[in-house]
């Protein structure tokens, strides 16, 4: 490969594609890379699903959140008395091995909120392939 080894893209080309307009024509050089968190959030259930070959009997979903500590002064940083620093407050929810969410938030709010609309999420989503399967929830109390 001739490119290997060299920059394909410098810092102002990664710039005007990360904040170029949502919506560019055809014509338009730079197109501004969106993600679309649902496709991601679906995609971490569906990678789950996949791997099981068959539907066990019962899953147990573990919903945790802790600290992503931070050194700078990051948008939605806050000070948490728990932890005894600056951080981020991310909530995952997990089966075994697999991650089935991972959502940043901040830490000036509590540890569980938004968990029951991520947890309704998946377990709809686990549902549709596998109806009769039982699902633990347990969370850190």
């Amino acid at each position: 490969m001739r490119d290997q080894g060299t920059a394909l893209a410098g810092k102002s080309t990664l710039n005007r594609m990360e904040l170029g307009a949502a919506k560019l024509g055809e014509k338009e050089r730079y197109k501004k890379i969106i993600l679309d968190e649902g496709a991601v959030d679906r995609m971490l259930v569906d990678i789950f699903l996949q791997a099981q070959g068959e539907a066990p009997q019962e899953i147990v979903l573990d919903l945790d959140s802790t600290d992503i500590a931070l050194h700078g002064e990051q948008e939605g940083r806050f000070f948490h008395g728990y932890y005894g620093h600056y951080c981020y407050l991310p909530l995952y929810i997990v089966c075994g091995e697999h991650v089935l969410c991972a959502r940043l938030r901040p830490s000036n709010i509590d540890g569980a909120k938004g968990s029951v609309a991520e947890v309704e999420r998946i377990v709809a989503q686990i549902r549709q392939a596998w109806p009769p399967v039982r699902i633990i929830l347990r969370g850190e109390g």
